[in-house]
């Protein structure tokens, strides 16, 4: 669709074709949450597809076959964002309108995993996840009020998932994807002739579903080395919902609209080398195909364009690529303890060229500690914390910025943004807790 009609668009303040977009303050890259692991947290999810504990699968199916036995690893993250816009002259605020303080809502991430040793080589698995969301919360007195307002957007995945042990040396994995997602969406729409600053807000309420794979091997050349590369589809997202505003606008389409957002895929390399009975050393690399998410189009049912003031509507995210790369360590203290820690640097998919407040994401730095203390035979649990540097950010939405989402008001600013994660987990393996304290759980 043309620019034009995404200039419409954002007039309406419809918000449907920022859906995925919502999760600006989402700890990963794009709109991702990578938070899916207490253990892997603790190293910035260094050697992750390569292994080390049961959420492992979420990026690599295979390493299920690690895990002897029945076992259940649930987990909850609390992400802690903070994000505060400074508008510059010839933004609105010239007109009376502010920045904002921190819009980041902090969110509570939930991930489950089982998996059961079905055969010797064979293991049946499944996992639930929250793969994408978050949640920004903007006034609407805003100076950027037209390129971002209060979203929320939730997803949930589950993935069974089934592994095979070759030999001692190579393991094979696949799963399918099921995705659901919720959001609700609100967004300026201004300055609209004869309503009162600031103006009109528009907004949508939908649901939708999507089905993709996951696969992935491990590779055991030697047995202090392990190597695992995990593949999780990319997830084509179709979005059905409801379009309102606040106010009766000319030539425009509400009610009932669709539109579908590319989710990337995302490849991830780990490896596990192991230096002597105590310590070993982790690696990742990960690469995320956003640039397929390209433009999304927004359509009434019929598939005909959704029009706000008389102008088709599309999206142009237009990301580029996405990188992580992370190191890091594990050292066994005890018997009981395990600690951990590692480091990591983003490459973000969203680029100067494309930034809104909405989605002030930049290049990040991680550094992250962790620990894993044994209770009792059969049980564990997992900590982590982490802290995200997000690098400086400018936003530059004018006519001759190039900016694809320029919609005729300027917007010019900065954000300051980082993040802090926690995170837990409790492991349980059910057919190896020491008889005393087994009893509860299994008659």
């Amino acid at each position: 669709m043309s620019g034009r009609g995404w200039t419409g668009y954002l007039r309406s303040g419809t918000a449907l074709g920022l859906l995925m977009i919502a999760t600006a303050q989402a700890s990963a890259g794009g709109f991702g949450i990578r938070e899916q692991s207490a253990y892997g947290q603790g190293t910035s999810f260094a050697g992750i597809a390569a292994g080390g504990a049961l959420s492992s699968m979420f990026w690599n199916p295979a390493t299920m076959t690690q895990v002897p036995g029945i076992v259940n690893e649930t987990s909850v993250t609390a992400i802690l964002p903070y994000s505060s816009n400074t508008p510059s002259a010839g933004s609105l605020v010239s007109a009376g309108f502010p920045g904002t303080s921190n819009v980041a809502d902090a969110a509570f991430v939930p991930s489950g995993y089982t998996s059961y040793q079905w055969a010797p080589n064979l293991w049946l698995g499944v996992s639930v996840n929250a793969p994408f969301g978050l949640s920004v919360n903007f006034p609407d007195n805003w100076a950027g009020r037209d390129y971002a307002g209060q979203t929320l957007l939730k997803t949930y995945n589950a993935t069974p998932s089934i592994a095979w042990r070759i030999n001692d040396w190579i393991s094979i994995g696949a799963g399918v994807q099921i995705q659901y997602a919720k959001a609700t969406l609100e967004k300026g729409i201004g300055p609209v002739p004869g309503v009162v600053p600031p103006g009109v807000q528009g907004t949508l309420r939908g649901t939708g579903y999507a089905v993709g794979a996951t696969a992935g091997v491990t590779l055991t050349p030697t047995p202090t080395t392990t190597i695992g590369v995990g593949w999780r589809s990319g997830l084509n997202q179709k979005i059905e919902g409801v379009v309102v505003t606040n106010a009766v606008l000319p030539l425009t389409t509400t009610g009932s609209a669709t539109t579908t957002v590319d989710l990337p895929d995302i490849v991830s390399l780990g490896i596990r080398q192991r230096l002597d009975p105590r310590w070993t050393l982790l690696g990742t690399v990960e690469w995320s195909n956003w640039s397929r998410i390209g433009t999304s189009n927004i359509t009434q049912p019929s598939g005909s364009p959704v029009f706000v003031l008389g102008n088709a509507q599309s999206i142009p995210f237009q990301y580029r690529d996405g990188w992580f790369f992370s190191g890091g360590a594990e050292y066994i203290w005890t018997d009981r303890l395990t600690v951990r820690a590692g480091a990591g640097y983003e490459i973000s998919p969203v680029t100067d060229q494309v930034r809104t407040p909405l989605v002030p994401d930049n290049n990040r730095v991680w550094a992250s500690l962790g620990a894993s203390w044994k209770v009792f035979k059969g049980v564990h649990f997992d900590l982590a914390y982490s802290h995200i540097w997000v690098q400086d950010t400018s936003v530059n939405i004018t006519a001759t910025s190039g900016n694809p989402s320029f919609n005729g008001i300027s917007y010019v600013g900065s954000v300051n943004s980082h993040v802090d994660i926690l995170s837990g987990s409790l492991v349980f393996r059910f057919d190896d807790i020491e008889p005393t304290v087994k009893r509860p759980f299994m008659n």
